[in-house]
């Protein structure tokens, strides 16, 4: 899958220090997947939520952190939405994102 783009994940990385290798990781293997549907999905990451229009919710480093992420499966590409600790996620509103 490609992932637009690594640059937010960098950064985040860069100010959450103990977020870093869980992002780095994700990031990894997301972009050596090749997925097709959600299914495809749940298979690496069996915590992920569909949560409506192409978006879906991953937990990071034991739910701690969350990237919301829209993934076209007819183009391989991921794009990131969100990166943020559980509680900035609770405040976000889904047009938001």
């Amino acid at each position: 899958m490609v992932v637009i783009t690594f640059k937010k994940i960098r950064e985040y990385a860069a100010e959450h220090k103990m977020a870093k290798v869980a992002l780095i990781h994700w990031y990894n293997v997301v972009e050596k997947a090749d997925w097709s549907c959600h299914a495809d999905v749940k298979k690496q990451f069996p915590s992920v939520d569909y949560v409506g229009e192409d978006r879906y919710v991953f937990n990071i480093k034991g739910n701690n952190y969350r990237i919301i992420a829209m993934i076209h499966f007819d183009i391989r590409t991921v794009y990131l939405r969100f990166i943020g600790t559980h509680t900035e996620y609770d405040k976000i509103k889904a047009d938001d994102v």
